[in-house]
């Protein structure tokens, strides 16, 4: 068995943790398709195939749009099970043994549907996941910067009736023009009121963002993060500190963040000595799930097993799981 064999075997064995994946960019184009015709949507799409051709974006922005587009099929609790249910059949499938995922509720909410039958449904697929497959999870709710911040605090408002479903909340959604200290006021509230804090910042974003996402959101976890090179004074700081960068490779790829997988600076990352780990942010859309961005990023960046092991570890170490079951984990990678 070559080398790469061998890492792939020991990727597609190995247990892992995902922390960046938004449970409606696991919308694949056949849920799409079943969803809007169950619940009469309209959808700009007349074939399973079209919306595989339409899932083909320049920027964030593009992607965004579609992205909306195929949230408007979810609109009944049963819609946001079988979604999430859907991601945990993967999970089963790449061995992730605990998932971290994010919810938009602004992306439901508009267009009628209660936060009630979004957290339902999700929650409820993961208390499945852990009866049928002992897989545990989080819920960490996304607010949307591209809108204001006054708009954020009803839904954060409507969140603390669920503190036993939602662990944290985040910042996703188009991070150009719109900086973390936009929503100062929000995070500091959502942290009076004992959610954990994260934040995508530095995709598409300066450096700037990392650091304001630090200082002023006091963030556990920066998402993406892979802007942070252009600033040794934050690398110091995130090594330093140990900050969890929550990296997704095919997703940069496919946002044109670099122009190929062989271009990415993970493993430059590694070698500063960051806590960077691979996860599948939206992976319907860009192309592959836990183990292909693992396997394709391992070959593109000539990876070794003790690199993919790095990864997988610095996963359940930067999780919001107990340190007992950290530890229960960490021993099954040796």
């Amino acid at each position: 068995m070559n080398e790469f064999n061998k890492i792939v075997e020991f990727i597609n064995k190995s247990p892992k943790a995902e922390l960046h994946l938004h449970i409606e960019g696991s919308l694949e184009p056949e849920l799409m398709f079943k969803l809007s015709k169950r619940n009469k949507i309209e959808i700009p799409f007349k074939s399973v195939e079209e919306v595989r051709a339409a899932y083909d974006f320049s920027n964030l922005e593009s992607f965004l749009k579609i992205y909306y587009e195929g949230s408007n099929v979810l609109i009944n609790e049963e819609d946001f099970f079988d979604l999430t249910w859907e991601y945990i059949l993967r999970c089963k499938q790449d061995n992730i043994v605990h998932t971290e995922i994010f919810f938009d509720p602004q992306s439901h909410l508009p267009r009628g549907v209660s936060f009630n039958s979004v957290i339902s449904g999700i929650d409820k697929a993961l208390k499945k996941a852990n009866q049928d497959f002992g897989i545990t999870s989080k819920i960490i709710m996304c607010f949307l910067r591209h809108l204001d911040e006054d708009q954020c605090f009803d839904v954060l408002k409507q969140a603390c009736n669920y503190k036993d479903k939602i662990i944290g909340v985040g910042l996703d959604s188009s991070e150009k023009g719109n900086p973390p200290i936009k929503f100062k006021k929000l995070f500091e509230q959502a942290i009076k009121e004992g959610f954990l804090t994260v934040a995508h910042a530095g995709e598409e974003g300066p450096p700037e963002y990392i650091w304001d996402s630090l200082d002023l959101l006091k963030v556990k976890r920066i998402d993406h993060g892979v802007q942070c090179l252009k600033d040794e004074k934050l690398v110091d700081k995130l090594i330093q500190e140990q900050i969890p960068l929550t990296v997704c490779p095919l997703s940069n790829i496919k946002l044109c963040v670099f122009d190929k997988l062989e271009d990415h600076n993970l493993k430059k990352m590694m070698n500063k000595g960051l806590r960077v780990m691979v996860n599948s942010d939206d992976p319907a859309y860009f192309g592959g799930y836990l183990n292909k961005n693992l396997i394709e990023t391992s070959k593109a960046l000539n990876l070794q097993i003790d690199d993919v092991k790095e990864l997988l570890e610095n996963s359940f170490k930067s999780s919001f799981l107990d340190e007992k079951s950290k530890n229960h984990w960490l021993t099954k990678m040796h």
